[in-house]
């Protein structure tokens, strides 16, 4: 190899592939199809040495049988799925070859029989014998065979499959997702069963396409014969001065041995193809579907047998054939019988082992059980829970949502149970404490809830709707209207924040009535060993175990959190010498937690809000109080209580347009009575005392009732 010199005076010699790369080009399975496919261009374009044609011809032999091989023993027809695509490029390369040797045998057919290889004169030599009259015949009982029987069956066969699955794709789709809403199968399921319907209809449909191919070779095949053999005979006798019946016995050779050695591959191809249309409903591999099912009958072999054996009784019927068939069948029944029969006792072993005894009724006690809290939802809200990408949105914001209360409001919140129920709406869902319904609303997944912060109605197109936490006027919307909401200044949420903001929310009107009496003991044991020692002196000689639940639940009521159980329980101890009464101890228990209260109610400008209560309704609630020690009760005239209702939702509906959220401020001794009142209008307002200001809190009044 000589040297190359660049412009700059440098020389260079080409870098020819490494042995590394060359196999690594090999391995490439996308690179060797499409060098195959454009061998098969070149053929058609390019003469072919008779070698290279004989190797080719053999190639184009073992690629069909291997096609045959392979259908036979798959278990269905969609493990090959590629069979169209094969059938097309093996019916491309085997026209290509046609091709090939037509050239050889048109160009060099005067010199013998070898001109075209040594592959289509063995073949012609064997078929013909001599006679190239027989070979005619032969090759035209090929075609035949080929183009009528087995093409056009398979063909019809495939025709009839599509259509069949094609009209019957909606019903099995509509079937998987009944299955899938009533729970019978999961997500993954329904999506590989929907993917084996797809599958299944592309492939017979282009089952049905591709039989042609078959069709158009033997239709090709018949024409080339019949070229070459004209062409032949008439460039043999006209330009190289054979006689006519030299010109007939070579080229009708060669044109004979060639259209056998392309027929026998496609008749072998075709054959394939009609194992592989008429293997729908039998699974297996075919020698043991086709033996398992023919033998499944034992009276069928019996009369079988017995039929034989009269044939061969018949004069001038060779016996020895048909005698032997006839015992085959017959031992063939024989045992057949015996294994049935075996199968037969050993399923109803079987199946009496598994048989339990008597059935247990299920204890009635667990009818009893409850779950503290349950979502229920629509069958169209499962991918909020199963969702297609693994990532179960609704049950890790349940997740965040158990572990933001437990530091928050200071205590584990219990596990949520998330049902499908097929009885309520599609996109509903039910948030139930107890068993009972605690909330309920629709959400769309998929879709995003925007929110106009001023409460105003969003101006987007979509379903408008009802925030079914706070009540406010909403509008699902699309996807892509996604970031155009969020430039308008709009609250955007998708399905799974709605549902957990309105669980959210049911949980802190509730959270008392989840503090159940183990939760409070497990609470009082995790305390650390200074507080235990306290607990130890008031626990159980001044006050119980339940009488803590009770009072941590007054706390819970007005969302104060109980995170500070400590101070909780020096404020109990300071309160039971005096009194037993739960609301009086939560009083004291409010002032110890002062700081808390304070820094909860606190504004982002520093300060704490307050609309305090005047002097005239301090002295109407101190005049309406009526009994003794912890026997205190109010008894206010109804036309007071409306008054005092109307005048504190008129003072906080002026503080939310000037953008505050004020406490209502009250004296020690009415707190707990103007809390029970403001608690039935307005639960979400903190009516705190004048004892649990914190000295170093800043204060603003904004407004007074």
């Amino acid at each position: 190899m000589s040297d190359t010199t660049a412009a700059g005076g440098v020389s260079y010699k080409p870098k020819m592939p490494t042995m590394g790369e060359i196999g690594a080009m090999l391995r490439r399975g996308d690179l060797m199809l499409a060098v195959a496919v454009l061998g098969i261009l070149v053929i058609l374009i390019m003469p072919l040495p008779p070698m290279a044609l004989d190797l080719l011809l053999a190639l184009s032999i073992i690629l069909s049988v291997l096609i045959l091989m392979t259908a036979l023993f798959i278990q269905g027809p969609l493990e090959f799925s590629a069979f169209p695509t094969v059938l097309l490029i093996a019916t491309m390369f085997r026209l290509a070859l046609n091709l090939a040797s037509t050239r050889l045998i048109l160009t060099h057919g005067h010199q013998g029989t070898a001109s075209a290889g040594h592959v289509i004169e063995a073949f012609g030599n064997f078929v013909m014998a001599g006679n190239f009259v027989i070979g005619i015949i032969v090759f035209a009982i090929l075609v035949i065979v080929n183009f009528i029987v087995i093409t056009k069956g398979s063909g019809r066969i495939a025709e009839v499959a599509a259509r069949f699955t094609l009209d019957a794709m909606p019903g099995k789709q509509m079937a998987i997702d009944a299955d899938l809403s009533a729970g019978l199968i999961d997500e993954d399921t329904a999506r590989k069963r929907r993917k084996d319907l797809e599958d299944e209809s592309s492939f017979y449909g282009a089952m049905d396409g591709a039989s042609k191919f078959v069709r158009g070779d033997a239709i090709a095949g018949l024409l080339i014969v019949f070229i070459n053999i004209i062409g032949g005979i008439i460039i043999g006798m006209a330009q190289q001065g054979l006689t006519f019946a030299k010109a007939g016995q070579v080229y009708t050779l060669l044109t004979v041995g060639d259209g056998l050695v392309t027929q026998i591959p496609a008749l072998i191809v075709s054959t394939a193809a009609g194992l592989l249309v008429s293997k729908a409903g039998v699974s297996g591999a075919a020698d043991k579907a086709l033996m398992k099912q023919l033998s499944n009958y034992p009276k069928a072999l019996g009369m079988s047998s017995g039929v034989m054996i009269v044939l061969s009784l018949l004069p001038g019927v060779p016996m020895l054939p048909f005698l032997a068939l006839g015992a085959g069948a017959g031992a063939l029944a024989f045992v057949s019988t015996r294994r049935n029969k075996a199968a037969a006792q050993a399923e109803a072993a079987k199946a009496s082992a598994k048989e339990p005894s008597l059935p247990q009724e299920e204890p009635i006690s667990n009818a009893l059980k409850i779950d503290d809290l349950k979502i229920e939802i629509g069958y169209a809200l499962l991918p909020l829970v199963n969702s297609p990408d693994g990532s179960d949105r609704l049950t890790e914001q349940i997740k965040a949502l158990r572990r933001q209360i437990a530091s928050e409001m200071g205590f584990v919140m219990p596990s949520v149970r998330i049902l499908d129920n097929v009885q309520m709406e599609s996109n509903a869902y039910t948030i139930k404490l107890k068993e009972v319904d605690a909330g309920s609303g629709k959400v769309h997944p998929g879709s995003h809830m925007v929110m106009d912060p001023a409460g105003g109605q969003v101006n987007l197109a979509g379903h408008h709707t009802t925030e079914p936490t706070f009540g406010l006027p909403a509008t699902w919307v699309d996807e892509s209207l996604r970031e155009e909401a969020s430039l308008r200044g709009y609250t955007v949420v998708d399905a799974a924040t709605v549902m957990s903001t309105h669980l959210a929310e049911v949980l802190k009107a509730n959270m008392s009535d989840l503090l159940s009496y183990a939760e409070v003991q497990k609470l009082l044991k995790e305390l650390p060993k200074e507080q235990a020692e306290l607990l130890k002196d008031i626990v159980p000689s001044q006050i119980s175990t339940s009488g803590i639940q009770r009072v941590l639940q007054l706390l819970l009521a007005e969302r104060v959190s109980i995170r500070d159980l400590g101070t909780i329980l020096e404020g109990i101890a300071e309160a039971v010498p005096a009194t037993r009464n739960a609301t009086q101890i939560v009083e004291q228990v409010r002032a110890r937690l002062a700081r808390q209260l304070c820094a909860q109610h606190t504004s982002q400008n520093g300060y704490l809000p307050l609309i305090s209560l005047s002097p005239k309704w301090e002295q109407t609630f101190a005049e309406s109080i009526v009994g003794q020690g912890d026997d205190k009760s109010l008894a206010m005239q109804p036309s007071k209580l409306t008054e005092f209702v109307n005048e504190v939702r008129e003072r906080f509906e002026q503080a939310a347009r000037m953008n505050e959220a004020p406490v209502l401020l009250t004296s020690a001794g009415a707190r707990p009575f103007v809390r029970q009142i403001v608690d039935r209008f307005r639960p979400q307002t903190s009516v705190m005392s004048q004892a649990e200001i914190h000295p170093r809190v800043r204060l603003k009044t904004v407004g007074s009732v």
